[in-house]
């Protein structure tokens, strides 16, 4: 079973290549020239990283951890190295997830200006900003997820998707937070956590309420987050990348303060350099865990 393995926090690397892989599907035509693409689970942050030159005294702790890690058998939590704080104000540790829509069959109704009509009440915890997943619509471009930008009823919204008119097709899911969202609904951790969540900002997806367990998911904030005050409470619409690869539960922690993923080492194979003055030099590729 894989452990996980704290890694030395200094000093910082002094080079880095961070990297998103999507695992998409491409084929073209040789008649038209047309290409389909077909986007698949696979999505995750890879790296590349250099550490400084070290005397033997620092650079021991960094063998110590890569040799720990037994090559991508163990794990260890690792972030983009050049963003170690975020740009936002947000004033506490974490966030929690709400799942403020969650019709798991309802019939929907889609009209090519963004409206989305629910046969029955359906948003009446939905706030403006908020990310809805839709699933089960006839017409594939009305599946997805889609930003909420006005709140008419409980059983109507005003979306930004682009929707090919379809009547009311029945069994369909609207939901918040699930697998292959690319926008969080949250909550603040307190009546008292206000502040700001900025394009840019990474947020690290927990797999229970908590912030110091073993993260399920790195993402990036992709445009400045709604929020929205209510009975002293702040509600956040974040939209994110890469999506969500599982639900995220309600209740669930997302960690705004110093968030971090959770990678393995890329190969097996661990090695270091060193000069005439025992000068070490230490590089290593990690993937994060899907």
């Amino acid at each position: 079973m894989a452990k996980l393995i704290t890694m030395p926090n200094t000093p910082n690397f002094v080079r880095s290549n961070f990297s998103l892989i999507r695992t998409v599907g491409i084929t073209s035509s040789p008649f038209t020239g047309k290409i389909k693409t077909q986007e698949y689970d696979g999505v995750y942050w890879t790296a590349e990283v250099s550490l400084p030159p070290m005397r033997r005294d620092v650079a021991l702790n960094w063998q110590s951890f890569l040799l720990d890690l037994n090559g991508p058998v163990n794990t260890f939590k690792f972030t983009d190295p050049d963003a170690l704080s975020n740009l936002g104000t947000y004033t506490t540790a974490h966030l929690t997830s709400e799942l403020r829509t969650n019709n798991t069959s309802v019939t929907l109704s889609f009209n090519s200006n963004g409206t989305l009509t629910a046969g029955s009440s359906t948003f009446s915890s939905t706030k403006v900003g908020d990310f809805i997943v839709v699933t089960g619509a006839t017409n594939e471009e009305n599946n997805g997820t889609h930003k909420v930008t006005t709140v008419t009823s409980n059983t109507v919204v005003v979306t930004d998707g682009d929707f090919t008119t379809e009547n009311n097709t029945a069994s369909c899911k609207v939901r918040t937070n699930v697998k292959g969202a690319t926008g969080l609904c949250l909550r603040a951790s307190s009546s008292g956590a206000s502040g700001t969540i900025k394009k840019g900002d990474y947020l690290s997806v927990q797999s229970a309420a908590n912030t110091t367990g073993t993260p399920a998911q790195l993402v990036m904030v992709v445009e400045d987050a709604t929020a929205t005050s209510d009975s002293g409470n702040d509600f956040y619409s974040v939209k994110t990348q890469p999506k969500l690869r599982s639900d995220l539960a309600t209740g669930h922690f997302v960690v705004f303060t110093n968030p971090k993923g959770n990678f393995r080492l890329t190969t097996s194979e661990i090695s270091w350099s060193a000069d005439a003055i025992s000068n070490y030099g230490i590089s290593f590729s990690c993937t994060e865990v899907c």
